[in-house]
């Protein structure tokens, strides 16, 4: 027997007993396909070795054809085989580079035996004698190449693409084992593809004097996967080895679980979904009322459950078998004693083995008491006459009460299970879902809305103003949400009402303030009126000189231009404090604001003795508001501080002072040297109809603090050290200035 013999008997001998073993070895664990692949891959490479050895001792082109084409069939099962042993052990790659791949090959090796003498040749004419393969004289082929072996080099390409795929992806789990696995499977496959390719298209293509020889570069793929699953039989055996130990570990700590679960009066259940029957450990069959010990069908446990909650309860079985694997439901049972108690059964679905029956396995717990608790609640909230709802953390409506029904149009049961986006408008529903998981992660009672409107979508598609807070509960162990709904269209109507209300108020009280003021206005007026005739009758005079005194002429009709534009002036200020219009927020400089209404009052401070003193901070943002409102309560706050100072004896001093609160807001104090406010009318002089000055009614000071606090500011009053008070308001500084804009 020549070498070639030897060798080729050798790798049939042994990949032939590798894969026996592993076959025996698949048939006791047959959870384990790896090793049936495994002894497929090895028989294929057995077959092949002799199918090769016989091409070798071939001595006509027509034996050498057909040997060559009936190698192709372990070839192609080498090929599927290890495709299919990467997937199980990488779980990577691209799985439609894998069917592409293979698809391929089985193409390839029809063609093999339907086109030509086989997949390489159309037509094998002749053999050559080579007596280069250490002194062994071998066939070396020579026929018409045929076309149809692109297709097998293609598959090549295919399956080299996979390898590589799976080989980065296995790589990027950063497991140092599976790292060393990727690099024995994918390294000696890709090799061996890329020399079988090769060699395959050299021979075929006349550059390498050498016969087909595929199975010693098949061989080493064969080592390595033998050795991979030599190692996981190892593992296997000191896993068992472990798993004994843990068995009685188990043992012990099951024992401990059962004292548990009976000091916490916790039952076991297992529901065989095969047989369709149901155990209940002693605890379990105490809390149902069944005798202990007892195993019944699904039936026989229907019939204590109530008619009402059986349906929830296969409902329940059927979503942990097809779907998540998860048991939980709540339910009816009646008492041999003719009781009702609620039970929650929660658990799992599993199987022990892939060929085992499917079981439901979990817990049982009596709720009654929590259950009897959630229908007082509801009861309570039915009760109340502000809308509640109580949700889920994932929005869905799980309680609601009847006023919830009635402000919305929906009944009881089209609102339960729902998400609660059904009663908020379009507009608002994608962001509710971030606020929502928002509160779940800081989950606190707070309100909703604090900085915008909201509304309600009612069923009719109309929208209701609604005010909204937040609770959060503790129901069946998970967090849910009370939610608290107020109809406030009725506040709305009000609040508008009285927002007229004011303005009619504010506007009377500027007419009155004006009409105290109508002397001072009088001669506010007065003085330009007698500069302009005083400075007409004095040109006059001027134009009668010979030569006239142009000069001087022209000096007059100045004067007269610029008293006009005065008395133009204080008629534009009377005229804005008289207007009755819808607010108009602008950007303000309050330093400005300010010295316009002194300029209005000025003759009237004069006229009292009053001596004016502004220190005005220089460094003040601007703010937001309506011009002639918060002129309104600047003039009744000077006007008022005058007022005070009206019966003191020597200096009077009005002080007007502005500047940046803390908070980067502006701060206006008017101060007076009276005889200041008693302490017990600090607060009360900002009520309605409420005075200290005899001929007062009681309206101007409320009216200035709604003016303020519709602004988003603060009013308010102290006395000063020694003598006299001060009124400060608070504005908060515009937030989009001019400058910004």
């Amino acid at each position: 027997m020549n070498w070639i013999d030897n060798i080729y008997s050798m790798v049939f001998a042994a990949s032939l007993v590798l894969g026996a073993i592993h076959f025996f070895i698949w048939l006791k664990q047959r959870q384990q396909p790896g090793h049936l692949l495994f002894s497929i891959v090895a028989t294929s490479v057995a077959s092949l070795a002799i199918l090769e050895m016989l091409m070798l001792h071939a001595t006509t082109p027509g034996q050498y054809a057909m040997l060559l084409r009936w190698s192709h069939v372990p070839i192609t099962i080498f090929a599927l085989g290890l495709l299919w042993f990467v997937r199980l052990e990488l779980r990577a790659g691209r799985y439609w580079l894998l069917i592409v791949g293979a698809s391929l090959r089985v193409v390839a090796l029809c063609a093999n035996f339907m086109v030509g003498d086989n997949i390489h040749y159309l037509e094998l004419t002749d053999l050559l004698r080579a007596d280069t393969w250490l002194g062994q004289t071998i066939p070396v082929p020579v026929g018409q190449r045929n076309p149809w072996m692109a297709i097998g080099q293609l598959s090549n390409c295919f399956i080299l693409y996979y390898l590589a795929d799976a080989a980065v992806s296995a790589w990027r789990d950063k497991d140092d084992e599976m790292r060393r696995k990727t690099m024995l499977i994918c390294g000696s496959l890709a090799f061996c593809v890329i020399t079988a390719s090769l060699w395959a298209i050299a021979v075929v293509m006349g550059k390498l004097d050498s016969p087909f020889i595929l199975s010693p570069t098949f061989f080493p793929v064969v080592l390595v996967m033998g050795y991979l699953l030599g190692g996981d039989v190892v593992n296997t055996s000191r896993m068992s080895q472990a798993l004994l130990h843990s068995q009685k570990r188990l043992g012990a700590s099951e024992q401990r679980m059962e004292q548990t679960t009976t000091a916490a009066n916790i039952g076991l259940w297992t529901w065989n979904l095969d047989e369709g029957s149901s155990w209940f450990s002693e605890i379990g069959t105490r809390l149902l009322g069944l005798p202990t010990g007892t195993q019944i069908s699904r039936e026989a446990f229907l019939d204590i459950v109530h008619p009402e909650d059986r349906q929830a309860i296969l409902d329940a079985g059927q979503e942990a078998v097809h779907r998540s694997g998860i048991y939980s439901v709540e339910y009816r049972v009646r008492t041999a004693d003719g009781r009702t108690r609620w039970i929650a059964a929660k658990g799992r679905a599993e199987r022990e083995d892939p060929e085992s029956a499917l079981f439901l396995r979990g817990v049982l717990v009596d709720v009654t008491e929590r259950r009897q608790a959630e229908e007082r609640l509801k009861l309570v909230v039915d009760g109340s006459p502000i809308g509640k709802l109580v949700c889920s953390s994932n929005g869905l409506i799980t309680l609601a009460n009847l006023r919830v029904e009635h402000m919305f149009g929906y009944a009881h049961d089209e609102l339960l299970g729902q998400n609660i986006d059904i009663l908020m408008p379009q507009a608002l529903r994608t962001a509710h879902a971030q606020h929502r998981r928002n509160f779940v992660d800081d989950a606190e009672t707070r309100p909703m809305g604090e900085v915008r409107d909201l509304f309600g979508l009612r069923k009719d598609g109309s929208e209701v103003p609604v005010e909204i807070g937040l609770t959060p509960i503790e129901m069946n162990d998970t967090l849910h949400v009370l939610v608290s709904i107020t109809d406030i269209t009725e506040r709305r109507r009000m609040e508008q009402e009285s927002a007229l209300q004011r303005a009619e108020l504010a506007h009377l009280s500027r007419v009155t303030l004006l009409g105290e003021l109508s002397g001072s206005l009088a001669h506010e007026l007065n003085q330009p009126l007698t500069a302009v005739l005083s400075n007409a009758q004095a040109a006059l005079r001027f134009l009668d000189h010979d030569p006239p005194n142009l000069g001087e002429v022209r000096d007059g009709l100045l004067h007269i231009v610029e008293n006009d534009k005065r008395a133009s002036e204080v008629i534009r200020r009377l005229r804005a404090m008289l207007r009755k219009e819808k607010l108009d927020y602008e950007s303000l400089a309050i330093n400005e604001v300010i010295q316009d209404v002194l300029r209005l009052i000025n003759s009237d401070i004069l006229n009292r003795g009053i001596t004016v003193s502004m220190s005005l901070a220089s460094d003040l943002p601007p703010a937001s508001g309506d011009r002639v409102q918060l002129q309104q309560v600047l003039l009744n706050l000077a006007v008022n501080a005058c007022d005070a100072m009206q019966g003191i004896d020597g200096e009077r001093t009005l002080i007007v002072r502005t500047g940046v609160t803390p908070g980067s807001g502006i701060e206006v104090a008017v101060i007076d040297n009276g005889p200041g406010i008693p302490g017990d009318d600090l607060e009360r002089i900002f009520n309605p109809f409420v005075t200290t000055k005899p001929e007062g009614i009681g309206l101007g000071l409320a009216i200035c603090r709604s003016i303020i606090q519709s602004h988003r500011g603060k009013l308010w009053a102290t006395n000063n050290e020694g003598s006299g008070s001060t009124l400060h308001f608070t504005l908060p500084a515009d937030p989009d200035p001019p400058s910004q804009r």
